[in-house]
């Protein structure tokens, strides 16, 4: 059953029971690490890019970025204080980018436009690429581990009205020679709910209801930080193992949350965001990603009124480690171990800057 299937007032108490007010022990133990903001950057770069990108880091102080609605993709040295777009000014090699993941040094760049996943060096060179396989429906890898397996989310087919949506998507693992697949987990189904339109009905996410995210160790363990239990699991050898319940309050939906992501669209198509299923309440949060250490970083909701923007790193245990916070409407997007890339909007273009991640407080002696 969905949110939208068992209306505000039941989706309300299950918040209240099952994510915002969970009073397990561990969940009490979480609740104690203090929220720790991080240092304002000294090492910025600037680009002319209108949206906040997809990025990856590629060691030192080096980050792959991709604009897709830019059709580019670039490597950000701070050291250097450079931006170099891959492929040359023309950037024939690519096509529509749309995302990235790094092993080692190594970009994967997955391309629709070429129907591949192409791979650079942070110096700029093409070392290869990786077909878009028949039996992922052409869907782009989206990790791979130590041993070479790529991993896919394959989504489901929505089907003419949508209801297909309601649907799990699937994580696929395949060898490297892209000649055998399986499923190796499913995600948490989208919430969605049925729009009436003058052509007919239709289903649709709901807006801020969020989904799950996840990625891959270099040992092949899948971690998967699961919307609605709101933790983070590891998948193994096909048995799950779930991490920590996470502290969060309860957000509901306000109007200026809504007016916020609907004045993200051009002018021209905000009457139809205005039309869009939401959510009641914001998701636990946003967006999931790992670092090359292992770890989990939670982007937690803001609301539109709200100054400070939480993020959430949980260890390889599932078990929360450190709250680090933000001010302003700058996005983390990526961390390596002692950093976190921050892209901030302004009239100009995109703001990139490397925040440097403090030692961790020492421990408590009680």
């Amino acid at each position: 059953m969905n949110r939208a299937g068992i209306g505000q007032v039941g989706w309300l108490a299950l918040v209240a029971l099952g994510v915002g007010c969970d009073i397990g022990p561990k969940t009490r133990r979480a609740e104690t690490v203090p929220a720790e903001p991080l240092p304002l950057a000294a090492d910025t770069v600037v680009i002319g890019w209108p949206q906040i990108p997809e990025a990856a880091w590629l060691g030192g102080q080096v980050w792959v970025v991709v604009g897709a609605d830019q059709d580019a993709v670039m490597v950000i040295d701070f050291a250097a204080k450079t931006a170099t777009q891959l492929g040359g000014p023309k950037h024939l090699e690519l096509a529509k980018p749309f995302g990235v993941f790094a092993v080692g040094d190594t970009a994967f760049v997955a391309d629709w436009g070429k129907q591949r996943t192409s791979l650079w060096t942070a110096s700029g060179t093409q070392v290869g690429s990786l077909p878009g396989p028949a039996q992922t429906r052409g869907v782009l890898p989206k990790a791979r581990d130590a041993a070479g397996q790529l991993y896919f989310e394959i989504p489901p087919l929505a089907g003419p009205d949508g209801s297909g949506l309601r649907d799990s998507a699937m994580i696929v693992r395949a060898n490297a020679a892209l000649t055998v697949f399986d499923t190796v987990a499913r995600l948490t189904p989208l919430d969605v709910a049925e729009i009436a339109e003058q052509r007919g009905h239709r289903f649709a996410p709901l807006i801020f209801s969020g989904n799950d995210w996840w990625g891959v160790r270099p040992d092949g363990r899948i971690w998967v930080a699961r919307i609605r239990q709101n933790q983070v699991a590891t998948i193994a050898s096909g048995k799950e193992r779930q991490g920590e319940r996470l502290p969060d309050p309860v957000r509901e939906v306000t109007r200026a949350d809504r007016q916020q992501f609907i004045n993200g669209y051009p002018e021209e198509l905000r009457p139809v965001a205005e039309k869009l299923p939401y959510a009641p309440f914001h998701a636990n949060f946003e967006r999931g990603f790992a670092s090359a250490d292992g770890l989990v970083w939670l982007r937690k909701a803001k609301p539109a009124l709200d100054s400070v923007r939480r993020y959430q790193v949980v260890d390889t245990a599932g078990t929360l480690r450190r709250v680090f916070t933000t001010l302003g409407n700058g996005l983390i997007v990526a961390a390596s171990p002692r950093a976190a890339l921050l892209v901030e909007q302004f009239k100009g273009g995109l703001r990139l800057m490397e925040l440097r991640i403090p030692a961790p407080p020492p421990a408590s002696s009680k």
